[in-house]
């Protein structure tokens, strides 16, 4: 093995009084591909720097072959300069070097380097790295905020490059593809895995299972229900076998339904019941701004307990469809029509802030107490806390001491007590650690709802969606059962037009009216047209009437003071809600029927 181009020998640091790294071992040798992974607050970050030479550890040392070049990619980037060109060569980079790095990222070199989108900044900061050719790379979280396409181009260039590499990133897909070696960063200490990131679960609960009989053998039982309960994401994992079983047959029910034109729709998952069957019929949707087309002539129908997972490049309109679908915009053409009951929770990517000097249990219980409604049922704030990997003792630290990761994980924990049967996730995996992200997983699993996922992260959603949703930008979109890698199997060169640069599908003109067909081949019977009618009214009527019957049941005292009434209530609650499914189900039939006469 060659000897290392880079190499940190018993590093220590503390930052305050919690001590970060003691006495941590790295080395780097030339071309290695590694990954650093580790639980936000780790320290993740402040190794890379040391790494980088930005700052000094208190013990330890570190050092670096002469000549050898660094290129460092924070996780947030500050960019500077009149030009992006600017920016990119001030570290030393050629002119053209920098102007190629620029364009292979899709950014104007002579853009002005001044408010810049999230993805735009990364864009920018990674074309910096790469034109000054440099011998070692550190990135950090390098795919937040970039696009699949963009996270393709990074993995290309990554594979090409001859420079050695150290990466953080929560991607597992994009781990897999560029990663030959593993760093894991825990209990202060590096240790380290000569294989790539696909074997790096195994290992890590190789390592855990040894500990634990260990623990075990030296009848520290404590210490070790404490390890496992810090360190559950493994056991998580294998719970999520049987999950990932599930959502395989899911998908078959959702690619079944969108094959056939009639017959019994069937969900295949167990449902809150707060919301109807059906939760959005689209039809023929489109949406322009000006000579840009996002969406053109688009259906789709969303039943509860689907997982639709929304992808394509920045700036396809992605944001813009998930409006459509929720009835916030007005589609230039065609129809949206929401179910009925819905209760939704939306979480978006510009995540609102938290101040500095609040506590967590400030952020988690705004009104005071010790409870949290999650839901509609009381959680006491320290367990509720807990599912989300914050300690007792965190409670009562301030916002300001939590990591970037942790943050994120707070902001994520708030939004997610929401009382709703709908979940509209933005970006949701954005600077949250592996851990996390098992654990968002799996409260996404268990969720009863329905789920709208936007997500630049092929690995989350492959593991989570029912269907897939893509836009290609020029206003073709598509949907595949499945994940990512079922929608690229059944659409291969969907994106190719947005990676050769075509320019933007013009805005649809107006057609040209059309004849009439006969009437007997475009519309339902009479008796059928009234029958769909009476079930609209129905569909909207019932729910409330629902309500009234649960408000009245929810009465303790009624079982002692009228049991022939609870129990006359309880058959008219069950009544009602029967017929509020055999009422969708025979709505969506004569949709379909309609549908079928009018093509």
């Amino acid at each position: 093995m060659k000897p290392p181009v880079l190499a940190l020998k018993d590093v220590r640091l503390a930052d305050g009084p919690k001590m970060l790294f003691d006495g941590v071992d790295l080395a780097v040798e030339p071309r290695s591909r590694a990954c650093l992974v580790g639980r936000n607050g780790a320290g993740k970050s402040t190794l890379l720097k040391i790494l980088a030479g930005q700052i000094s550890a208190d013990e330890g040392e570190r050092t670096l072959q002469p000549a050898t070049r660094i290129a460092y990619v924070p996780q947030e980037p500050d960019i500077a300069g009149a030009t992006l060109l600017d920016y990119v060569v001030a570290g030393g980079a050629e002119p053209h070097r920098g102007e190629a790095a620029l364009e292979l990222f899709g950014i104007d070199p002579a853009k002005p380097a001044q408010g810049l989108s999230g993805g735009e900044i990364r864009r920018a900061a990674l074309a910096r790295a790469f034109a000054e050719e440099p011998d070692v790379i550190l990135l950090d979280e390098p795919t937040n905020h970039l696009d699949i396409l963009a996270i393709e181009t990074l993995e290309a260039e990554l594979a090409a490059s001859r420079a050695a590499m150290v990466i953080v990133s929560h991607d597992r897909a994009f781990l897999e593809r560029v990663t030959g070696r593993c760093f894991w960063l825990e209990h202060r200490r590096v240790r380290r895995l000569d294989k790539g990131f696909s074997a790096f679960d195994a290992w890590v609960e190789r390592i855990l299972a040894a500990e634990a009989e260990e623990a075990r053998r030296l009848d520290k039982q404590l210490e070790k229900e404490e390890y496992w309960l810090r360190r559950g994401v493994t056991a998580r994992r294998a719970r999520n076998e049987g999950r990932r079983r599930a959502l395989l047959e899911l998908r078959k029910v959702k690619s079944e339904r969108m094959r056939e034109v009639r017959g019994d729709l069937s969900m295949g998952l167990a449902s809150s019941g707060l919301s109807g069957q059906r939760v959005a019929e689209v039809k023929g949707i489109s949406k322009a701004f000006g000579e840009r087309v996002l969406v053109k002539d688009f259906s789709t129908r969303i039943l509860r307990g689907d997982r639709v997972a929304i992808v394509g490049p920045n700036g396809a309109g992605k944001t813009t469809l998930v409006k459509l679908l929720l009835g916030e915009l007005a589609p230039d053409s065609g129809s949206v029509n929401l179910g009925v009951n819905l209760e939704m929770a939306y979480i978006d990517q510009g995540r609102a802030d938290l101040k500095a000097d609040m506590t967590l249990r400030d952020v988690l219980t705004p009104g005071g107490g010790d409870q949290v409604m999650v839901r509609g049922q009381p959680k006491h704030v320290a367990a509720y806390a807990k599912e989300f990997l914050f300690t007792d003792n965190q409670l009562r630290q301030p916002v300001r001491s939590l990591s970037g990761g942790e943050r994120n994980r707070l902001l994520l924990a708030r939004a997610l007590a929401t009382p709703a049967n709908l979940l509209v996730l933005d970006e949701p995996t954005n600077d949250l650690d592996m851990d996390t992200l098992d654990l968002l997983e799996d409260l996404l699993a268990d969720y009863e709802g329905t789920l709208i996922l936007v997500s630049h992260d092929r690995d989350f959603v492959d593991r989570l969606a029912t269907s897939t949703i893509a836009l290609n930008g020029h206003g073709k979109v598509v949907e595949t059962p499945g994940g990512w890698q079922d929608f690229l199997s059944q659409n291969p060169g969907f994106f190719q037009s947005v990676a050769d640069g075509a320019a933007p599908a013009p805005a649809p003109k107006p057609a040209a009216p059309k004849a009439e067909a006969p009437k007997a081949a475009s519309k339902l019977s009479y008796k059928d047209q009234r029958r769909l009618q009476e079930l609209d009214g129905l569909i909207h009527a019932l729910p409330g009437k629902i309500a009234r019957l649960e408000q009245d049941l929810a009465d303790p005292d009624l079982y002692v003071r009228d049991p022939a009434g609870f129990s006359r209530l309880s058959g008219a609650l069950e009544s009602a809600r029967a017929k509020l499914d055999a009422a969708e189900l025979e709505w969506l039939e004569l949709e379909e029927r309609r549908e079928a006469l009018a093509r």
